[in-house]
Parts: structure tokens; sequence; C-alpha cells
């Protein structure tokens, strides 16, 4: 069965691999998903990612997750805003700060995908896809 919300799917399975202590997890691939995972290593949550092909010819995106010194999962929570029932829109105003500004706010802008402090400073809002601390 297809899953009815891909980016919800795509945060639970990362959050899950980190928390289990994995060293990589594949994720089917989207336009969408591959933004987000790029914004994740700019971020410095995740090692590095790339493009590849499974054994099912299917094209997926393999996440190597990152831990600290005390071998925890750098990522601590993800949570989706939006969902495929209920959009949630922001202005650049009311952008809403992730942890006091300790996290990372996903926003898809019409200038495309961005975190929440780019989007404040291009002065451009748009829907609220996920939270990353």
């Amino acid at each position: 069965m297809a899953a009815s919300d891909p980016i919800a799917d795509m945060l639970t399975k990362v959050q899950n691999a980190a928390r289990a202590g994995h060293e990589k997890v594949d994720i089917p691939t989207s336009k969408m998903k591959l933004e987000i995972v790029k914004i994740l290593k700019t971020e410095g949550y995740i090692k590095n990612f790339k493009k590849i092909q499974d054994e099912n010819n299917h094209v997926v995106i393999r996440i190597f997750l990152k831990y600290d010194d005390a071998n925890k999962a750098v990522i601590h929570g993800m949570k989706k805003i939006s969902t495929p029932g209920r959009r949630v829109y922001s202005g650049y105003k009311e952008l809403p700060r992730v942890y006091n500004g300790y996290g990372t706010l996903i926003v898809s802008t019409s200038s495309g995908v961005t975190t929440g402090k780019k989007a404040s400073e291009k002065m451009v809002g748009g829907e609220l896809i996920c939270q990353v601390w």
C-alpha cells in the first residue's frame, strides 16, 4: 500500500533509524524529499546522502546518519507540520521558531524549499513542511 503522506513516512524512517543506531537508511526518492535531505545535510543533521538504485531497480535516497562522540543521534526529533488533510501556511513575519532557534524549520516557498531563517531573510512565506531538532 502506498503511503498517503510520503514526507511524513520519510521523517519517521529517518527518526526511527537514528534512534535504533543504524548507519544508513534508504527512502524512495522524490524532488521534495531530495530538497529536504539537502537541507538536513547543510544544517548538519546528517553526514551525507546519495541517490542509488536498489536491487529492484528503484531509485532511492541513501541517507548516512550522523552521531556525536557519545554515539547519540544528532537528530533528536522530527515533526511534520502540514499534512495532506490540513495544510499549514505562514507569512514570513509569523514563521515559528523551533526550540528557540536551536532547531530548523523547513518551509516550501515560491522560491523553493528552504529553512525558516532563509525564508525570513528573503521575506517569503509558504507552507510549513516540518521541524527538525
